[in-house]
């Protein structure tokens, strides 16, 4: 029996069964977030131990700061703060109280973190792709068949806090919502490869396509390839559509080869809104809407060429289709010859 007249009147087997079920202290230090395990680690930021200690390597000359004055934030907690408002898409106050930290210091640092990121998108984010276009173009023709694609081309509208009054108008999209609509484009390994997040979710697709860098570039003879894009965008030399109404069956093994090659945008815009929750509603003016985006979009790349991951689920977007834009002449020459040449033999062969 216990005795009472122990300070712990406890007898000595139930101390020692005590001793053993005892789990060991582990004493964290609460200036270093990453001193957990990969699996806590990704649950909140999306990224591993290794991953967010290079992200601190990559952003720390911009970010960190001067002083250790005043129990000042560490790079670590910087990066952990951002990544877990990007991930979680919360209120700034209940990221604060996540990481024990006042919302203004929340909003400052984000803010800091994002315009970091924004000095990388031209390193991260680079067309045709950082690959050479020959292994683009083979990566994508192994999907269906479709020859010469070096990337796949969507918009996605992301949500955004009422604008001012002289310019709310212009971002109401198709749903009476304010937006801003971003144009993407991939390669055949889900990496972005360009954006375009300045448009106001009144445009349509093709209208921002037509009005883009990159079309420019298409247009100028830059690249030596073409893109595939939905029936949104009209068919143009360097954009394949599908056939509005295919009559024959090379035509409808076309439109199927070219939807089975552009799932990849599709893919790829619900794994950066799966990784990054925030996309999902940013209450926030539409320039800094652009910057967020661009901010994702770098760390998603990041994330893709590090292996980082995946998300478990990936919804892909139910936005709902602009209008069918007119082809071009010189599109619709392009669209037949390649039917023609890769789909026309295939039927025969199958006959």
């Amino acid at each position: 029996m216990a005795s009472p007249y122990l300070e712990n009147p406890v007898d000595i087997g139930a101390q020692i069964v005590q001793r053993a079920l005892r789990r060991e202290r582990v004493i964290r230090d609460v200036q270093n977030p990453l001193a957990f395990s990969d699996e806590h680690l990704y649950e909140r930021y999306r990224f591993s131990a290794e991953g967010m200690l290079y992200l601190c390597r990559l952003l720390e000359p911009h970010i960190k700061n001067p002083t250790r004055r005043s129990h000042a934030t560490t790079v670590p907690q910087m990066i952990c703060i951002a990544l877990r408002f990007f991930t979680s898409g919360t209120f700034l106050y209940e990221v604060g109280d996540a990481e024990k930290l006042s919302k203004n210091t929340v909003c400052r640092t984000i803010r800091r973190v994002v315009i970091a990121l924004q000095r990388y998108i031209n390193t991260f984010v680079a067309f045709p792709g950082h690959l050479p276009t020959q292994a683009i173009k083979e990566g994508f023709s192994q999907i269906a068949g479709l020859p010469g694609v070096i990337g796949a081309i969507d918009c996605i509208h992301i949500p955004i806090s009422t604008p001012v009054k002289e310019i709310e108008a212009t971002f109401l999209n198709r749903n009476a919502t304010h937006s801003i609509n971003v144009q993407m484009t991939c390669d055949h390994q889900c990496l972005i490869t360009s954006l375009d997040a300045r448009w106001p979710g009144s445009m349509q697709d093709n209208q921002i396509f037509e009005k883009s860098k990159l079309c420019q570039r298409f247009q100028q003879g830059l690249f030596d390839g073409v893109l595939v894009g939905d029936g949104t965008y009209a068919c143009q030399s360097f954009l394949l559509t599908p056939y509005p109404e295919p009559k024959t069956k090379p035509q409808h093994e076309f439109n199927i080869a070219l939807s089975q090659t552009r799932l990849k945008i599709d893919n790829t815009l619900a794994i950066l809104k799966a990784r990054f929750n925030c996309l999902r509603d940013l209450r926030v003016s539409p320039e800094r809407a652009s910057q967020i985006v661009g901010a994702c979009a770098v760390l998603h790349n990041i994330a893709s060429i590090r292996k980082e991951q995946m998300p478990s689920e990936c919804q892909q977007s139910n936005d709902d289709v602009d209008s069918v834009s007119r082809d071009h002449p010189a599109g619709r020459a392009v669209r037949h010859a390649i039917t023609e040449e890769f789909f026309m033999q295939h039927s025969i062969k199958q006959n």
